[in-house]
């Protein structure tokens, strides 16, 4: 059977197959699709897999944690952004080890299409020490799940999965191989390995440093690392990792005869990297994202060999690749490129036309006009658009939940007013423990929480604190004659701008929710109703 697939599609439908008990995953951009695939997929089939959203990475990761304890396979999604949340159970992982398999998929986002940075998440395995995979195609995509969980339930570790936006958001036609039941529940018994107790805690790092040499033997001999030998001696090599391997292929339609080593399964099997540095007297290693193999191998060869790359210059050092880009590495004629009219005008992204934030931005912008020294404080979302114009509001966006730490730490140091916004899904995310810090101190600071009742930069998923913000906040200990609750309509702007005024001549902690459901979402419920 063959399917036109998403690279993300593809994804999902491996894990399906695999014989998957549960998806955990906090959407973000490239990585949505997986979950939301799997969900259709449940819905469609009335399978029982777990599927529900999580409230953040973290939150996923241990949630998976439990699954594979329990003996079952889970998948773990994220952008590579949410790794970093993840990041203190994504370690510990590689220590109590896994039960059932446990796949971490991470989407990273070269050239930050819809993120804060360029993080290249294969740092992450290497520092956790386990086997990441980099998937070539939405094939070898779809392949490699069944393969992975296999991989993970022989070495007893979880494995992380890489791939990028230009793989994630593209499709392919994939075919489908067999279909593996779900494991049966076989939870762990007998041992206290998951206990990270140090004493057990060092024996099981121990045990992870045993594994290192099965873990290079598996990535030497991966199906999906390819080293394609020549005879003769050449002046220039590639190591061409992931979906870069595409770019080679496109630039050499009649077939590559030269040698190639195709890396899609880490560690960088280092024997291999010899192999190709003794044929060739310049290596260029193509990678998305950062020079992760490029300044490895620097290490592996003998100092004679030349390895070039984004370190040496012959690759951009930021930024997704291209063919294009690709040839100008290799000095192949250059196709012609048309040049841009004069007529075409950047239109960049805004807020819906409808969007309740902008109504909460209007009224911001009312306000602050009378404090020469105010600071709005934001965070990540599809409000983070209010620092573009027309309300051009925001003075910093760094990462989920950090407006309202960065808002009281500013007003610790003497700033007022400092005022935070931060949406709906995001305040579930990351943003209470921030929140609980004010509240401690009653730091001087108001608190916009702007909620539209759904997840909406990542096309509408569930957020999980809907219809309980204001039991949130009473729980963590907000005042609640300065909790008040707004609707962003223009109609309404002289309210919420004197509720605004109000709250921030208050000498401690205030929060506002200002509350209607997002234009988008809105419509796809009239629309489905209808």
């Amino acid at each position: 059977m063959k399917k036109l697939l998403l690279g993300d599609e593809a994804i999902a439908q491996g894990a399906l197959d695999a014989g998957l008990s549960g998806v955990y995953a906090y959407p973000g951009t490239p990585s949505t699709e997986i979950t939301e695939y799997i969900q259709g997929y449940c819905k469609s089939t009335g399978e029982k897999i777990h599927n529900h959203w999580c409230t953040n990475e973290k939150t996923a990761m241990e949630a998976a944690l439990g699954m594979s304890f329990a003996g079952k396979r889970a998948l773990v999604c994220m952008k590579h952004v949410g790794l970093n949340v993840a990041a203190d159970p994504f370690i510990n992982s590689s220590i109590t080890g896994v039960n059932g398999g446990i796949v971490v998929l991470v989407a990273d986002d070269p050239s930050m299409h819809s993120s804060q940075d360029e993080q290249d998440s294969r740092f992450y395995g290497k520092f956790a020490l386990l086997p990441v995979l980099e998937p070539s195609t939405q094939q070898e995509a779809y392949a490699m799940m069944g393969y992975a969980y296999d991989l993970s339930e022989e070495l007893k570790l979880p494995v992380l999965m890489r791939t990028v936006t230009r793989l994630a958001h593209s499709r392919a036609v994939v075919e489908l191989g067999t279909v593996r039941p779900q494991n049966k529940l076989n939870p762990v018994n007998g041992t206290k390995d998951w206990v990270l107790l140090p004493a057990i805690a060092r024996r099981r790092y121990a045990s992870l440093i045993e594994k290192q040499d099965i873990i290079m033997d598996k990535a030497v001999n991966s199906p999906f690392n390819k080293y394609t030998q020549c005879q003769d001696k050449f002046k220039m090599g590639v190591i061409a990792c992931g979906n870069t391997y595409n770019y080679l292929q496109e630039c050499y339609p009649d077939g590559i005869d030269f040698p190639v080593l195709k890396l899609s399964q880490y560690p960088i099997p280092a024997n291999t990297v010899r192999q190709i540095a003794q044929q060739c007297s310049t290596i260029l290693v193509i990678e998305d994202g950062q020079p992760f193999v490029e300044e490895q191998i620097k290490g592996i060869l003998p100092i004679e060999c030349n390895v070039t790359g984004r370190l040496s210059g012959a690759l951009p050092r930021t930024g997704e690749l291209n063919p294009d880009i690709v040839k100008a590495a290799l000095r192949m004629e250059q196709l012609p490129h048309l040049e841009k009219a004069e007529t075409v005008v950047n239109r960049p992204p805004a807020l819906c036309q409808g969007c309740g934030h902008r109504s909460v931005y209007e009224a911001i912008n009312i306000v602050v006009k009378e404090f020469p020294d105010a600071k709005v404080f934001g965070d990540i979302g599809c409000y983070t658009l209010g620092a573009l114009p027309p309300y051009k509001a925001l003075d910093s966006t760094v990462d989920m939940g950090a407006s309202i730490t960065m808002a009281k730490g500013a007003a610790d140091a003497g700033l007022f007013p400092a005022i935070a916004i931060i949406g709906d899904s995001t305040f579930t995310h990351s943003g209470m423990t921030g929140l609980l810090d004010a509240v401690n101190a009653n730091s001087p600071i108001t608190v916009i929480i702007s909620d539209n009742l759904t997840t909406g930069m990542t096309g509408g998923q569930d957020s999980q604190g809907t219809g309980k913000f204001e039991a949130i906040c009473q729980g963590i200990g907000v005042n609640p004659e300065h909790l008040k609750v707004v609707v962003p309509l223009p109609q309404n702007m002289e309210e919420i701008t004197n509720i605004l005024r109000t709250e921030i001549a208050y000498k401690g902690l205030s929060v506002i929710i200002p509350r209607r459901e997002c234009i988008q979402t809105l419509k796809r419920k009239a629309k489905a109703k209808k």
